[in-house]
């Protein structure tokens, strides 16, 4: 049975699923080509991540395939009502990439309240002549301890951002309508647990009373945070957004951040990806990433031994 893992796949993965006798294509195929070699290549098992987009079109076109898979959580680049219909299984890797992002998380979230993003664009060009000048705008940096982290969405991401929060002494509030009721479990390096209960808490109450906001929602049909959220947030609040580029009114945020409102914001996803807006890549207090939340080599073997332990369960 061969396999197109289309945007690559881990060694790991690879080699898990040679090892049960599946042949593994890496090739990287163009969207308008990829029907094509589907075809010509009798592949029945298509692996992608974001960059694929698995439509109608092309699941029409491609009447062998059997299973579509997606390395990663979010499924928007996949029709998955219309591969169920048509008998193709869907699946994914919710898990895997968990610690990674809510990790990025912390990246954007500590360099925000210390102003790492911009020290490291002032410091290669004035640190040896304004030194003192740069110490002194930097002095005003603030501590995580005891202040409240807002979460909106409260799956494995949102749960493993929790936890790298509680560790560290905050607070966490979070609002999911599907989650009303959690058990966070924090594990230590010696093995050691400890159990904290959350319970789900209204959209204005977790804009009122965070420090910090973080974003873990799937994509939607309309902001997370508009203009009228950030009107009812903290003065000075911070916000980081790992999840997707339409959970925030991109427009608003600039606004809010021009104001003072909003003291930093921390991207990884933007509403225009791959080409973000020019006044969100040149803003002095966002703290950019390139859309990097899973990209770690641990999530990446997690992903492909996910999706390679999946596969041979389908096919067991």
């Amino acid at each position: 049975m061969k396999i197109l893992a289309n945007d690559g796949l881990h060694p790991s993965g690879v080699q898990a699923l040679q090892d049960r006798g599946f042949t593994v294509d890496q090739t990287t195929v163009s969207q308008g080509q990829l029907a094509n070699y589907i075809n010509k290549n009798q592949i029945e098992i298509l692996l992608v991540r974001s960059n694929t987009q698995v439509n109608k079109t092309l699941i029409d076109a491609c009447p062998g395939l059997k299973i579509i898979g997606r390395g990663g959580i979010g499924l928007d680049n996949i029709d998955v009502a219309y591969a169920t219909a048509k008998n193709i299984k869907v699946i994914n890797t919710p898990k895997a990439s968990s610690v990674a992002v809510a990790e990025l998380v912390f990246a954007h979230l500590i360099g925000g309240a210390r102003f790492l993003y911009d020290a490291n664009r002032n410091m290669p060009l004035e640190g040896d002549t304004h030194f003192k000048d740069l110490k002194k705008s930097y002095a005003t940096g603030l501590e995580l301890r005891e202040k409240t982290l807002g979460i909106f969405g409260f799956g494995n991401i949102g749960q493993e951002t929790a936890k790298i929060a509680l560790g560290m002494g905050m607070k966490v509030v979070y609002h999911d309508p599907e989650v009303e009721n959690a058990q966070i479990s924090i594990r230590f390096f010696n093995g050691s647990e400890h159990h904290i209960e959350l319970t789900q808490q209204t959209k204005e109450t977790v804009l009122q009373s965070s420090d910090f906001i973080s974003l873990h929602i799937p994509s939607q049909d309309t902001y997370c945070l508009d203009k009228a959220a950030f009107e009812i947030m903290k003065d000075g609040v911070g916000i980081i957004n790992t999840a997707r580029g339409n959970a925030i009114d991109e427009v608003a945020l600039i606004e809010y951040l021009n104001n003072k409102k909003v003291a930093f914001a921390g991207l990884d996803v933007f509403e225009s990806e791959p080409k973000p807006e020019i006044q969100i890549l040149m803003h002095p207090n966002i703290s950019l990433s390139p859309h990097i939340g899973a990209s770690t080599l641990e999530a990446q073997e997690k992903i492909g031994l996910s999706l390679a332990a999946q596969i041979t369960e389908i096919y067991a």
